[in-house]
C-alpha cells in the first residue's frame, strides 16, 4: 500500500473517530495513530493473544525478536503475526526485526558469523550484509537493527570488546557500514544504523542499557568522528537510524534519543537524514531519571523519535505505551502535526517492505 492511500485512510478514520479493534482509554482514532509508532516484544516462544489482537487492530508497528523468542519454528511464529496483520485496517506490512550484527551479537544462528570488526578488516562487509539479509528473510523478518556505526576509540572499550564497531577510523567505518547496508537491503531487509551520534567513546563499563552515560566530547569531535560514518550510510540509502541514550553535553543536556536538537539539529539538519528514527530500548537504565516507560516514550516522541522500541519482553509494555501516546495526542501533550509526519515516514517504510 502506498503512503498516499494510507494517508487518505488515516484522515478518514481520524475524521470519523472510528477505528475497528481495541479501544482503551484514549480515543480510538489516536490509538490507531499511536500504534504505528510502537514496536512490541514478548517473552518466550509463543506470542500472547493480546499481541495478536493489537496487531489485528492496527495498533502495533511490529515486533522485535530476542534470543529467547527464537526456536526451531520461528518462521511459523512470524507467519502467525503476519496472518494477524491481515485484519489490520492499515494494509501495511509489520516491521519484524532483530539484532543480527554478526559475531557475538546474533539472535538467529548462522550468518553473519564474523564480527563487524572482522568483516571490515577482511573486506567481507558486503558478504556479511548479504548473509544477514538472507538469514532474516528466510524466516520472514524484514528489519535488522544493524549495522553499528560507532567508531571505537581504544581496544577493548565498550564497542570494541565485542568487536561490534567496524573500525576506529570513521571513514573506514562508514565505507564498511555502507557496504553492509547495500548488500543487506538487496535481500529485502531494511538496515538500521546505530547508535547516533555514536557510542564509540564509551569505556568498557559505560553501558546505557544499565545506567546513565555521559560522553564529554566537544562538538567538533562528535561531528568529525562519530557522525562521519552516517554520511556514507545515508548515501547508501539506510532507512532507519537508532539514536543512543548517552548524553552529549556539548550538544544537549538530555540523552540523544530525547533531544530535539540531536534529532533535528544534527541528524536531520546537518546530515540531511529523511528516514525513520528509532529509539534504543525504552526501558534502558540510562533513562532512570525520566520516569515510566510511558513518560519516556512521550518525551522521545516529542523530540522527534518516530519509533519506540518497547523491548522489556512483555507485550503489556507496548500496549501501555500506545495508550500513553494516544492520550498525549488527545490532550495536546504531543504536537500532532510533528507526530503524524513520523506516521507518514513509518507508512512509507512499511509500504516498501514485505
Amino acid at each position: 500500500m502506498s503512503a498516499k492511500p494510507y494517508k487518505m485512510l488515516l484522515l478518514s478514520l481520524l475524521f470519523l473517530g472510528i477505528v475497528p479493534g481495541i479501544v482503551l482509554g484514549a480515543t480510538s482514532a489516536n490509538l490507531l495513530v499511536a500504534g504505528q509508532h510502537v514496536i512490541y516484544s514478548y517473552a518466550g516462544l509463543t506470542p500472547p493473544a493480546s499481541l495478536l489482537t493489537a496487531i489485528a487492530a492496527g495498533q502495533a508497528a511490529g515486533v522485535i525478536f530476542f534470543k529467547d523468542n527464537i526456536g526451531t519454528d520461528i518462521a511459523s511464529v512470524v507467519a502467525s503475526l503476519k496472518k494477524a496483520n491481515e485484519a489490520s485496517p492499515l494494509g501495511l506490512p509489520l516491521l519484524l526485526m532483530t539484532d543480527q550484527e554478526g559475531g557475538e551479537v546474533r539472535r538467529l544462528s548462522g550468518e553473519p558469523v564474523q564480527s563487524a570488526k572482522a568483516m571490515c578488516a577482511g573486506n567481507t562487509s558486503a558478504a556479511g550484509g548479504t548473509g544477514a539479509g538472507e538469514n532474516l528473510a528466510s524466516v520472514g523478518m524484514n528489519v535488522n537493527l544493524a549495522p553499528v556505526l560507532d567508531v571505537y576509540r581504544v581496544p577493548g572499550d565498550y564497542e570494541d570488546q565485542y568487536e561490534r564497531s567496524f573500525s576506529d577510523d570513521p571513514t573506514v567505518a562508514g565505507e564498511c557500514g555502507a557496504s553492509f547496508i547495500r548488500a543487506q537491503q538487496a535481500q529485502g531487509v531494511a538496515s538500521t544504523a546505530k547508535h547516533f551520534p555514536g557510542l564509540g567513546a564509551a569505556t568498557a563499563s559505560e553501558d546505557t542499557d544499565a545506567e546513565p552515560v555521559t560522553l564529554n566530547l566537544n562538538a567538533s569531535e562528535i561531528q568529525s568522528v562519530d557522525e562521519l560514518p552516517y554520511y556514507s550510510a545515508i548515501d547508501a540509502g539506510v532507512p532507519l537510524v537508532m539514536l543512543s541514550w548517552a548524553v552529549y553535553p556539548s550538544i544537549d543536556t538530555v540523552p540523544s534519543g530525547l533531544s530535539f536538537q540531536m534529532v533535528f539539529g544534527e541528524l536531520r539538519g546537518r546530515l540531511g537524514f529523511e528516514g525513520v528514527t528509532v529509539t534504543d530500548a525504552i526501558e534502558a537504565g540510562a533513562l532512570s531519571g525520566y520516569g515510566t516507560d510511558q513518560n519516556r516514550a512521550i518525551l522521545a516522541s516529542a523530540a522527534g523519535m518516530d519509533l519506540i522500541l518497547a523491548a522489556r519482553m512483555d507485550a503489556t509494555q507496548g500496549a501501555s505505551i500506545v495508550e500513553a501516546l494516544a492520550t498525549a495526542l488527545d490532550n495536546g501533550g504531543l504536537d500532532s502535526l510533528l507526530f503524524r509526519r513520523g506516521t507518514d515516514r513509518l507508512a512509507k517504510l512499511r509500504a516498501s517492505l514485505s
